[in-house]
């Protein structure tokens, strides 16, 4: 019984935020009202408080079904590249819909739909290339490289919905992945430090 309450709650909160998305792609949030998405859906108006606060939440419940599962899917070390171009595409088909929340909700709150999914899936990427690499990070090195690439990578994907970057999410991808391994090739020489001196002495007078 209760597996049935949650499917059909499930399945009301689908379609109400089926109504919303429709909605969102004609006009501002801030222009939408619950009455007209429940009339939209055929539903009474008070049924909309039984899913969600309000509309905002509304809006975060629908990324994170969408947006975020798509990274879910890929957490997975090997297909991070895979996640990160099913959202880039996400947010191609959904333009206008990711336009109009961008718009109208903070951008703190739109990067925190993403940072945290990111970030598991960034983190586990940077282990794998340090691996291969031979590179020894210490924990507080991968918690801070962890945070400059998420944060730099959902900068990256806000400024390419907001067409400020012009490459395709492809050669983006590719830059972050070459990125990275090239951060950990520099870290890696760089703990392996100089030659000894005698070493270095006699390579400079041969």
């Amino acid at each position: 019984m209760k597996k049935r309450t949650y499917e059909a709650s499930e399945a009301a909160k689908r379609e109400i935020c089926a109504a919303l998305k429709n909605l969102m792609g004609q006009k501002p949030l801030n222009r939408i009202t619950v009455a007209e998405i429940m009339q939209a859906c055929g539903m009474a108006r008070q049924h909309f408080y039984y899913h969600f606060d309000d509309i905002y939440d509304a809006v975060r419940w629908m990324f994170d079904q969408e947006a975020v599962a798509l990274l879910r899917e890929h957490e997975g070390v090997m297909l991070w590249q895979d996640g990160l171009l099913q959202l880039f595409q996400y947010l191609q088909e959904n333009r206008a819909v990711c336009l109009c929340a961008l718009h109208s909700i903070s951008r703190e709150h739109l990067k925190r739909f993403f940072q945290t999914d990111i970030h598991v899936i960034i983190q586990n990427t940077i282990l794998q290339v340090a691996a291969e690499l031979r590179y020894p990070a210490s924990d507080r090195e991968l918690a801070l490289l962890t945070e400059i690439y998420v944060g730099a990578l959902v900068s990256m994907m806000e400024d390419w919905l907001l067409g400020e970057i012009q490459e395709s999410p492809e050669e983006l991808i590719q830059f972050v992945d070459q990125l990275l391994k090239d951060h950990a090739r520099g870290a890696a020489l760089r703990m392996a430090g100089p030659p000894p001196a005698a070493e270095q002495t006699c390579r400079e007078g041969s």
